[in-house]
């Protein structure tokens, strides 16, 4: 027979399938039920909250939020606590990687290079001492020296300063200190003025030093201490005694190929940038070492290869010809200087020599790349009322004149002493 035959097990389940969606439906109709009393339920809650706490809704989101801000308001300071000091512990750590970085990529980092030095201290207690009570050791070797101590949770205490002769004295002196174990105010101002003193030799004998390493002997002692602090200059950001030394050694092998003067050209090479350290003469550099030069009998060929080796004046032999020659050379090598580096110097001698011109004021040093500046007055010429008054019209001059984008902090220090001594029995 033909037609569609229906088998028992499909009725079956097709009911099944009735009954559960009937079962579903009516879960589904209960569970609305009781969304709706929950709902209802909420709406009476949040009605007797609001009865109770005389408040609307938007009132209680305003004061909930408010306590919410108050909380993370003491969160957030707790954070930025946290994460200063987390700072202070890692920032020389990132100082040193982000400046290797930078000087990779030949950033302005590089002054940071020539205006540290590091000494390395035995241990915590060596530090403390240097540190004195309250800080008055510290400040006492900055206020003699004219350099920043910068001390971290490193056994290391680094000494920054641009002057590069004055932190070798710092450093020399520090290195007393420690060693000798007294470290109190007045035992520190006595190193600084020993090792001041000392410093003359220490320029003799590294004159002597690059003059032997170019070939030069029997130098007056003067010229030899000027060539000394060849060692303690950098120019442009190069140092200047291996500057020298390069510049006269390139020199030397350009001269005896050309069969120029060797002689002339050696000690104009070692010679051309000595005005870069006279302090006494006016000028530019150039002008200064030939002043020095003339006045100290020098031939006038030696004169002339120093004075036109700027090409301010036109070449009046071969031999001013190769020391202009070996200059570019040793100079103008790639990664050999660095302006800004220069730029740091100047700014920061500018601040200092604004700071002198004021009456009374004995000695200025300038910290943080100029951001805070150091006066120490005469007692006798200020007096404490005038002391306030002259930190004041300091600050105004520099705004003016230093021509330096940012603040500058002036500290005036004025300190009077009396001494008396025992008579004898």
């Amino acid at each position: 027979m033909s037609g569609t035959s229906f088998s028992p097990k499909k009725i079956m389940a097709t009911d099944d399938i009735k009954i559960l969606v009937g079962e579903i439906k009516r879960e589904r109709e209960e569970l609305q039920r009781k969304e709706t009393q929950l709902k209802k339920r909420q709406e009476d809650l949040l009605e007797k909250l609001q009865r109770a706490s005389k408040m609307t809704i938007d009132e209680a989101k305003k004061v909930l939020l408010e306590e919410v801000e108050r909380d993370l308001k003491g969160d957030i300071a707790k954070r930025i606590r946290s994460a200063e000091e987390r700072v202070r512990q890692e920032a020389n750590e990132r100082a040193k990687e982000i400046l290797a970085d930078a000087m990779k990529h030949g950033a302005t980092s590089y002054v940071a290079e020539y205006t540290v030095s590091t000494i390395a201290v035995p241990n915590e207690e060596v530090k403390g001492r240097i540190i004195g009570k309250e800080g008055r050791n510290i400040r006492a070797f900055e206020r003699e020296t004219g350099v920043e101590l910068e001390l971290d949770e490193t056994n290391e205490i680094r000494l920054s300063s641009f002057d590069s002769v004055r932190r070798e004295s710092a450093k020399r002196a520090l290195e007393i200190l420690i060693k000798d174990t007294r470290i109190q105010p007045s035992r520190i101002e006595e190193v600084v003025r020993q090792v001041k003193t000392q410093m003359d030799d220490v320029l003799l004998e590294e004159g002597r030093k690059i003059s032997a390493e170019c070939g030069v002997y029997n130098l007056p002692t003067d010229i030899l201490m000027l060539i000394g602090r060849y060692k303690f200059r950098t120019s442009y950001g190069q140092n200047l005694g291996l500057h020298t030394i390069e510049e006269t050694k390139i020199g030397i092998a350009i001269a005896s190929e050309i069969g120029a003067n060797i002689e002339t050209v050696r000690l104009g090479c070692l010679l051309h940038d000595i005005g870069k350290v006279v302090t006494e003469e006016e000028g530019t550099h150039v002008d200064a070492g030939v002043t020095v030069l003339k006045r100290h009998g020098f031939p006038k060929e030696v004169v002339a290869a120093v004075a036109e080796h700027h090409e301010d004046k036109s070449f009046s032999s071969v031999e001013s010809i190769v020391v202009w020659i070996a200059d570019a050379i040793s100079g103008s090598r790639p990664g050999a200087r660095y302006e800004p580096h220069e730029d740091y110097v100047k700014r920061m001698e500018k601040i200092e020599e604004i700071v002198k011109t004021f009456q009374g004021v004995a000695e200025a040093y300038a910290f943080q790349a100029g951001r805070d500046v150091r006066v120490v007055v005469s007692p006798e010429e200020v007096d404490d009322d005038a002391l306030t008054v002259l930190a004041h019209d300091i600050a105004k001059k520099l705004e003016k004149e230093a021509e330096y984008a940012g603040q500058i902090k002036v500290t005036a220090i004025r300190e009077v002493r009396a001494t008396d001594t025992t008579a004898a029995k």
